[in-house]
């Protein structure tokens, strides 16, 4: 039995990475998708690889008027959201004496901001519809602890934690479950960034920082998109009906909370 059968979600960052994984999984569920993106082009050629349950919807995750226009694009095409997963993110690294307050900005616009705005602006429809919808953010291993060269990355991924917890029990009394999943090192054409960034401040060679990394996942290997999938599924599944403003773990053994 496909176990989300006759749900809708809404996906932000979902024209690839994880975000696309996400979308593939639920549509294999039995879901419908709205997958979000700024790049809506792309969105588009993914949803268009998917299939019919699949539309693409352009959403700018740090801008207000895109968050509302998106959300409302995305009822107006599946009908209502059961499901909302805020993944839309992106990755900023820099030693303390050299970040900016732009760089700063911007991450916590879109990693933080953006994560709150959207949960809200969802938050209210299910309000509004009386769905028992559930919310699942993206947090990191990084927002469990800091790093010397990623000190705002960081910050806003604990940000993303404690927003779990609040908006949790807040929203539980509404039959809304808030929850959030914490990748560690996850494979994918961003890290071609990440590495550079370390490349450039811990003068590594080109994609010695990500071998290095995933020699030091317990499991063996860094993780795949697909590796979060069953996470995500399970806990906008009724199954996860008791579990309110936790965020979990799934990062082959790299951390322990």
């Amino acid at each position: 039995m496909m176990r989300l059968q006759g749900k809708t979600a809404l996906i932000t960052g979902a024209a690839r990475g994880i975000g696309l994984a996400f979308a593939r999984a639920y549509v294999n569920e039995g879901a419908k998708v709205a997958l979000a993106d700024i790049d809506i082009s792309r969105a588009r050629a993914a949803a268009a690889e998917i299939g019919d349950a699949a539309t693409a919807i352009e959403l700018d995750v740090s801008d207000q008027a895109s968050i509302d226009a998106g959300v409302a694009a995305a009822i107006g095409a599946l009908g209502r959201i059961d499901i909302l997963i805020n993944n839309a993110a992106i990755f900023t690294a820099a030693p303390i004496t050299e970040i900016t307050r732009a760089d700063y900005t911007r991450a916590f616009e879109i990693n933080v901001a953006g994560t709150l705005f959207t949960l809200q602006a969802v938050a209210r429809h299910m309000i509004a519809e009386r769905i028992e919808g559930r919310i699942i953010n993206m947090a990191s291993q990084a927002g469990r602890r800091g790093e010397p060269l990623v000190a705002v990355y960081c910050a806003t991924k604990s940000a993303v934690i404690s927003l779990t917890q609040s908006a949790g029990l807040n929203l539980i009394r509404h039959g809304i479950n808030v929850n959030a999943i914490s990748p560690g090192v996850v494979d994918g054409e961003h890290w071609n960034g990440v590495d550079a960034l370390f490349a450039k401040y811990e003068g590594k060679a080109s994609g010695q920082k990500k071998a290095e990394v995933g020699a030091n996942v317990p499991f063996g290997r860094m993780g795949t998109p697909e590796d979060l999938t069953g996470m995500a599924i399970f806990l906008a599944t009724d199954e996860a009906r008791y579990i309110v403003a936790q965020t979990y773990n799934v990062d082959g053994g790299q951390w322990m909370s």
